[in-house]
């Protein structure tokens, strides 16, 4: 710190007081009676006021500018305004001491020998309070809430805005220490109020608004006469018997004398905002200096020491931006850093610090040494185990003890020291010296090496990283830089106020001057941007600047040296450079120029640094490329060239090296399809039919799909063409491509076909399987289609596929409730044991929903299923066993559903008669298990009705009895009861009209038959109408061992004449039913008739003995009395002879089953079918 004279004056009084114009425009000083005001820039009188009658002693200016006032011997107090214009005036009962402005409210404080008086603009009166000894200063707080006020006794009063006492500071040295001077710290950053207190005990103090002390009196050695704080409170100018005007910290170090005086020091004033102080003296004379604060700092590499507040150094990582406050107490002179070292120089003594560890980012600090002696030195560095001072033209080196180890004289004076790096203790020193010389010195050897001498004096120095080139800054700020070996100026450049090497990059350094920073790479032209101050180190793309007070690190693309080496094509430099610190964009810019130029190995490296992988990849496979012996560097280029967007150049050098493949490939893969025709021109058709296709790709994969279809159908690719088509539903564009469309394109076709079908065109679709003659897959068209006609009438001509059209017709049938259709479909086509599976489960459904007329036309078909299937001979035994068991069913279902019908409907559609038949029927054939869906209750209870309705007591009795046994429905209990009770009634016989007759024995038969449906004598079953369940007058018998049924028949057909009047029998044959007819009377058969011999039997015998007829027998068999069961092998033929000719019989040539004829014709007229076996009477026989 030094201070600098700006102007003086001298008066003729002593200058008791000063204050300046809150602008600092105007200084106000209070000399004898008058006041003098002075223009402060140049020190000009401006004009003297006049009005007080007596010496003045204290003058004060208001914060806001707009007045001041002045307090003097003779009592009163003058409020002046800016202009210079007394306004106001008012007196004290005492001379007045002190005035002070509240710096918030503008309200004035004056204080008397003996009062202390409060005055505002807006009072008209000046409030006054008493005091208890003389006051000699007063100040306010910065919020202007309280005011201090300084006694003679020593004494400080801490009062509020009002002038009541709220805190009283009692020091020790009471009367015999009168306070002189106070003054409350301006700062905003204290987070306490901080008074500071010079009395005349030579002691400085500071307190607390609570009164409590900080901190130690300090000793002065003075009588303080004024106390003042700089503007933002960081110094405190204090004054008075020695004299001199003395600069302390705001802790009350002393950092220096701000000038010499010729007598005490009455009054020091700081200029707000500003380090301009002026000084008043008892012998009238006024001084205004200003200080000025030298930079006291040190940098290594990244680490940038400087001095704050005088006694304090910071240590900044500008990097991180980490900080670190070292507090001395005493004032900072000199401070050097290295490495792990720091050296501040105080004015008694040297401290070493040493950081706390070995880490690069630590920032903590603690003692290594302390050297107590005083020094006096121009420059400071330290080294690992030594500091070295600089005294004008002599270097001396120290140990950290202190020790003197060694001295170097030199020829001028030093101008700049730097420690250049080295092992520890043995250091190298550049030194530059006033005449140009440049020295490098080691700290363990006598001797300087002189590097080279110039003209002009140094400034500034800085070696390059590898120690082969010298920057020097002359004093006529021109830049040069030297080889060091070789001695030879390289370049130099102008206007350079310091410079400095890149420590990463050899050939890189900068240097500053004139507002410009300036970057040059190697011997290429300076680049140039705006920077304000100094550059003192310069590290990869950070630049180290001081400006003013401030360090900062400036981040400095280093694109334009980076484009310098990319111009010249040395890559490698160039990489070296962008490694430093370039944009993305040069880093892309770098990479491609590497590539064009064939630079693989930093084109790599710069790729994978943007994370490229695209062009990694295309390095990677050139270098494998390379690896298995190409060369062709063109070739290479031109896939650079390709990856670039450059396709054109790509394209020539492909052509140059022989590959116009590649350049083919590359345009079509882009769609250029039209640049690929051109570089194609007219040579192979076939690269131009694979050019269309291409592109006809192209436009699938863009959505023009009709324009893909055209160019896929002129590049013949019909396949490609008739998806498309189809995807998009285009009918029409199909039909034409199918019709056009050789038959002997059978893919194609077929894709078309599939589309027809999936586009609900079936007609089309079959018409494309005619082409090709693909019948299976028309069949399977015709099936999907449910265009079963179609698929009937292909079938008929090709049988081959039968089973593709019945089976899924079967299928379609069953899926459509169309059960019986489908069992048919089944059977047609083979699938029997699918046919037999439909049949059970319809029965089941049938007999579950009690439609026993449907059970037992299943049960039939089923029985005649079994019966085709017996014709397997593995299979034979079984289904001829369930062949019967079903035909059973189906007879004892047909009978219970008029008994159901009976039962459960309001009114009956059958005689009387028919119904007794039917359930005597059913019960003699439920001997053994009941059939699902049977009821045995309703079968005695229609038993039971009937029989009693008929006159057949004795069975109704029989049948009520059985009711009695088994679980009765509430419906019929009533009714049951009241029949058992009524029957009792009746006579126990039955009626002998209704007893059945066997026509082989001619023996009465009871109604109730334990052997079942056969006659009690001769065992012979009867034969029973279909419909009214009347016995037949039929008898079985069976051929004589060795004659066929066809010779049978033929035998039969013979019909030799008998021996009595021929009779008038017709026989009409219609839809393949036999119908005997008797046209006139005749007489019964006659004895002599062979077939009545044979029907005579062993009486008594309990086996079944069968009618047997011999070939002589069948022979005299008239036709027309003859029905045959024509069963399928491998069954036999059943025989049956009419007793009566007279009663005509029909069978159903379908089912076999007997009816009258009147009424199976009645049947057929209701139904117009057979009501067993359902065959249509105008439909084939099944």
């Amino acid at each position: 710190m030094r201070a600098v004279l700006t102007w003086r004056d001298k008066v003729e009084q002593c200058v008791y007081d000063l204050a300046f114009k809150p602008d600092g425009t105007q200084l106000i000083l209070a000399a004898g009676n008058r006041l003098l005001v002075y223009d402060t820039s140049d020190g000009t009188l401006l004009q003297p006021l006049k009005g007080h009658k007596d010496t003045v002693y204290c003058v004060a200016y208001a914060k806001d500018g707009k007045r001041f006032a002045s307090g003097s011997a003779d009592k009163s107090v003058i409020i002046w305004t800016s202009k210079l214009e007394g306004i106001l005036k008012y007196t004290h009962n005492d001379s007045i001491q002190c005035v002070s402005y509240n710096p918030v409210t503008h309200q004035l404080a004056s204080c008397s020998s003996s009062d202390i008086g409060l005055w505002s603009p807006e009072q008209k009166s000046v409030s006054k309070h008493k005091s208890s000894s003389k006051i000699t200063c007063c100040s306010w707080t910065n919020d202007g809430q309280y005011l201090a006020l300084g006694m003679f006794n020593g004494v400080v009063s801490i009062r509020n805005k009002n002038g009541e006492e709220k805190v009283k500071i009692e020091r020790p040295g009471g009367s015999l220490s009168p306070i002189w001077s106070i003054c409350w710290n301006p700062s905003r950053e204290e987070r306490n109020d901080i008074l500071a207190v010079a009395d005349w005990g030579q002691k400085l103090s500071f307190y607390q608004l609570s009164g409590k002390q900080i901190g130690k009196d300090r000793s002065l050695n003075f009588d303080p006469c004024c106390i003042s704080y700089f503007t933002k409170g960081e110094y405190i100018l204090l004054g008075g018997s020695d004299k001199q005007v003395s600069l302390f910290t705001k802790d009350g170090v002393r950092l220096g004398a701000v000038g010499e005086q010729t007598s005490w020091v009455w009054t020091c004033k700081v200029k707000p905002d500003s380090n301009y102080v002026v000084v008043g003296c008892q012998d009238g004379t006024i001084s205004f200096y200003q200080l000025i604060f030298s930079t006291v700092h040190g940098l290594y590499k990244d680490r940038y020491a400087y001095r704050d507040s005088m006694t304090d150094v910071i240590v900044q990582h500008l990097i991180t931006e980490q900080k670190v406050r070292i507090k001395c107490k005493e004032l900072v002179k000199k401070i050097a850093i290295y490495k792990n070292r720091l050296a501040i120089q105080l004015p008694e003594k040297i401290l070493i610090y040493e950081l706390c560890s070995e880490d690069l980012l630590d920032m903590r600090y603690r003692v290594k040494e302390k050297i107590a002696r005083k020094f006096e030195c121009n420059l400071l560095v330290v080294c690992a185990d030594h500091i070295i001072l600089c005294q004008e033209r002599r270097l001396q080196c120290l140990s950290f003890s202190g020790v003197k180890e060694r001295e170097w004289q030199m020829e001028s004076l030093i101008r700049y020291i730097k420690v250049i790096g080295g092992p520890p203790g043995r250091e190298g020193l550049l030194v530059g010296l006033k005449n140009g010389q440049i020295l490098k010195i080691f700290v363990d050897n006598l001797f300087a090496i002189v590097l080279l001498k110039q003209a002009t004096a140094v400034r500034c120095l800085d070696m390059s990283a590898s120690r082969n080139k010298l920057a020097v800054v002359d004093e006529n700020d021109m830049c040069l830089v030297y080889d060091i070996h070789t001695k030879e100026l390289l370049f130099q450049e102008p206007n350079a106020n310091s410079v400095a090497w890149n420590t990463q990059c050899e050939d890189m350094l900068c240097f500053s001057g004139g507002g410009y920073l300036n970057i040059k790479a190697s011997t290429f032209p300076v680049h140039q941007q705006k920077l304000q101050g100094f550059v003192v180190g310069y590290n990869g793309s950070k630049i180290f600047c001081l400006h003013v007070f401030s360090m900062s690190a400036v981040e400095v693309p280093q694109s334009a040296p980076m484009y310098q080496y990319l111009d010249r094509k040395m890559f490698r430099e160039a990489y070296q450079i962008a490694c430093l610190g370039v944009t993305d964009t040069d880093w892309r810019e770098l990479a491609m120029e590497a590539l064009e130029g064939l630079e693989f190995e930093t084109a790599k490296k710069a790729f994978t640094r943007l994370q490229d992988l695209r062009y990694l990849e295309l390095i990677n496979s050139i270098e494998e490329r390379k690896k298995r012996g190409e060369t062709n560097n063109d070739l290479f280029l031109a896939d650079v060239f390709s990856y670039q967007g450059k396709f054109h150049e790509a394209a020539k050098l492909y052509k140059r090296s022989g590959h116009e493949n590649l350049a083919l490939n590359m345009y079509t893969d882009l769609r250029m399809f039209e640049y690929a025709k051109d570089f194609l021109g007219s040579e192979d058709p076939k690269e131009t039919k694979m050019l269309i296709t291409k592109q006809a790709d192209w436009a699938r994969n863009i959505n023009e799909p009709k324009a893909a279809v055209e160019m896929y159908i002129s590049a013949g690719e019909h396949c490609k063409a008739i998806e498309i088509s189809g995807d998009h539903g285009w009918v029409d564009m199909l039909i034409d491509i199918a019709r056009k469309l050789d038959k002997a394109e059978r893919e194609p076709l077929l894709m078309c076909a599939h589309f027809f079908k999936k586009l609900d065109n079936p007609g089309y679709a079959a018409e494309t399987y005619l082409k090709i003659g693909d019948l299976k897959s028309l069949v399977q068209l015709h099936v999907e289609t449910r265009r079963w006609d179609e698929a009937f009438a292909l079938g008929e001509k090709h049988p081959e596929f039968k089973d593709d059209i019945y089976v899924p017709y079967a299928q379609w049938l069953a899926e459509n409730d169309h059960f019986e259709e489908a069992q048919k479909a089944f059977h047609k086509a083979g699938q029997q044991g699918k046919a037999v599976r439909v049949l059970e489960q319809l029965t089941h459904n049938a007999v579950v929903e009690s439609r026993f007329n449907d059970a037992a036309y299943y049960y039939w078909m089923l029985s005649m299923q079994c019966l085709d299937i017996a014709q397997d001979p593995a299979q034979k035994e079984v289904m001829l066993g369930k062949f019967h068991h079903f035909q059973h069913l189906a007879e004892q279902y047909h009978g219970y559903h008029a008994i159901h019908r009976y039962v459960e409907e309001p009114f009956s559609f059958h005689l009387p008669e028919t119904l007794f038949n039917i359930s005597r029927f059913l019960l003699h054939s439920l001997t053994k298990d009941t059939p699902l869906g049977i009821s045995k209750v309703n079968t005695l209870f229609t038993l039971a009705k009937q029989s009693k309705a008929l006159g057949a007591y004795k069975l109704a009795r029989h049948a009520y009895d059985k009711l009695q046994g088994l679980q009765i429905p509430a419906r019929f209990q009533k009714s049951i009861e009241l029949g058992s009770l009524t029957i009792r009634s009746k006579p126990f016989h039955d009626s002998e009209e209704l007893v059945p007759l066997c026509y082989r024995c001619s023996t009465n038969n009871p109604l109730l038959n334990n052997l079942g449906n056969v006659c009690v004598n001769c065992r012979q079953p009867f034969v029973f109408s279909a419909s009214s369940y009347e016995v037949l007058h039929l008898v079985e018998f069976y051929l004589e061992e060795g004659i066929s049924d066809e010779e049978a028949v033929s035998l039969i057909d013979l019909e030799a004449p008998r021996l009595k009047r021929e009779s008038k029998w017709q026989e009409i044959t219609s839809n393949n039913a036999q119908t005997l007819r008797l046209d006139e009377s005749m007489d019964s058969v006659g004895d002599d008739d062979p077939f009545t011999a044979k029907l005579s039997f062993e009486q008594g015998g309990s086996e079944f003995v069968p009618v047997v007829a011999n070939r002589s027998v069948l022979r005299r068999m008239s036709r027309r009395d003859v029905l045959i069961k024509r069963w399928p092998p491998p069954l036999r033929w059943q025989y049956f002879r009419s007793l009566l000719p007279d009663a005509s019989i029909t069978m159903c040539p379908s089912c076999f089953q007997m009816f009258h004829s009147e009424d199976y014709e009645l049947l057929l007229l209701q139904h117009t079918c057979c009501p067993y076996c359902r065959r249509r009477v105008d439909g084939p026989s099944t």
